[in-house]
């Protein structure tokens, strides 16, 4: 008999799309382009000055899997608390820079593994970059040309009459160009907007007329919501074409959120290995169990378990076993009880009141059989897990 996998895909099957081939930079610790995994970005909410309210956050942002991390740099007090962050964070720091340049070289001289420089609002940019160029290649520290829809040239947006995605283009080519006739291409590009449409144009367009590495946002995409799903189109868009080598999900919510979004777009293209996934029937007048209540339980009792797990919570008899056998461990409800399946084969019933004790009982029993260690923690919302 031929076997039939079960679960979850593993990020080792055949990829969405050949990756663009671009050259890699590194990102203190974080390769980014050419054969890396594409790696999930964020930025600090605090003031960059507050050194402990900042740290904090990193440590928050790092515990949720974000990877490289973006601190505001408007002021000397935040130039001047650079080099204990970067010294202190547990994920690369990229430090942020408008309007002035003085804070470039501030940055370079404080360790910080990036510096993102928006040449649409810096004062006198051009004539700079000869010595920024210097300064980065001495310290080795790469330089990502962030252009923004909101703050794009004066003079393109003279020639083009708006942010279009030529504009984009031209404001991030023309900069990259001065970079390199100094020799410095330790160089990934962003040419963000707020609109996805024009924003995949955009990175079209560049991935079309350049090899350097692709930083992937929609700037100012809105509340959680919103954001969210501004991001998915785009993200999704790009990267099902192969273009992207890090993300930053901008999202009007607390910074691990867009960290979350971001890890579950990326799993869900199958560009990394998955986790924790539950899958749950939208419920219709043929369900005759509570599926919101019982998926919302099971999705709370299991947050925390880092595992590459389906759980399918199923309301029915019509697409409810078929769904729960193809998963890893499942339910597919009915007349008040539940037929329990574990890898496919049926293992138990029970009562409707005992499905979410019993799924979560079974994941638990499956993380452990996967090497990893589960502490049961009754004040904590989920289980606390440690791999062996």
């Amino acid at each position: 008999m031929t076997s039939v996998a079960l679960g979850i895909p593993s990020v080792r099957t055949k990829p969405i799309a050949e990756r663009r081939r671009s050259r890699q930079i590194m990102v203190g610790s974080v390769p980014v382009g050419g054969d890396a995994p594409v790696s999930v970005q964020s930025m600090t909410t605090t003031v960059t000055a507050d050194v402990n309210a900042t740290l904090q956050q990193i440590a928050a942002l790092t515990a949720a899997g974000c990877q490289i991390v973006r601190v505001a740099v408007p002021s000397q007090d935040d130039a001047e608390a650079l080099p204990i962050i970067a010294k202190k964070s547990q994920i690369p720091v990229i430090a942020d820079i408008h309007f002035q340049p003085k804070y470039v070289f501030a940055a370079i001289e404080a360790g910080c593994a990036a510096v993102r420089v928006n040449p649409g609002n810096i004062k006198k940019f051009d004539d700079k970059v000869g010595e920024i160029a210097r300064a980065a290649a001495d310290h080795g520290v790469p330089i990502r040309i962030g252009v923004n829809a909101g703050s794009l040239d004066p003079r393109l947006l003279q020639k083009y009459g708006k942010a279009t995605p030529e504009a984009l283009v031209e404001s991030a080519l023309w900069e990259c160009s001065l970079f390199e006739e100094h020799g410095f291409r330790d160089i990934k590009i962003s040419v963000k907007h707020n609109d996805p449409v024009v924003m995949i144009q955009a990175y079209r367009l560049l991935a079309a007329r350049c090899d350097y590495p692709l930083h992937l946002g929609v700037t100012e995409a809105g509340p959680a919501f919103q954001g969210t799903i501004k991001s998915a189109v785009a993200f999704g868009a790009l990267l099902a074409e192969g273009i992207g080598d890090t993300i930053r999900v901008s999202l009007s919510a607390p910074p691990v959120e867009e960290i979350k979004v971001g890890i579950g777009i990326l799993e869900s293209l199958n560009l990394r290995e998955r986790g924790l996934e539950i899958v749950s029937c939208p419920s219709c007048g043929r369900a005759q169990v509570d599926v919101y209540t019982l998926a919302e339980q099971v999705q709370a009792g299991l947050e925390g378990l880092k595992v590459p797990l389906r759980v399918a919570v199923m309301g029915c008899v019509v697409n409810g076993p078929g769904e729960a056998r193809e998963a890893d461990l499942g339910v597919a409800s009915g007349n008040g009880k539940g037929q329990i399946f574990v890898k496919g084969e049926v293992i138990k019933t029970v009562p409707e009141s005992q499905i979410v004790e019993t799924l979560i009982e079974e994941a638990l029993r499956l993380a452990e059989e996967m090497g990893v260690e589960v502490d049961l923690d009754d004040d904590a919302p989920g289980p606390e897990v440690v791999v062996r």
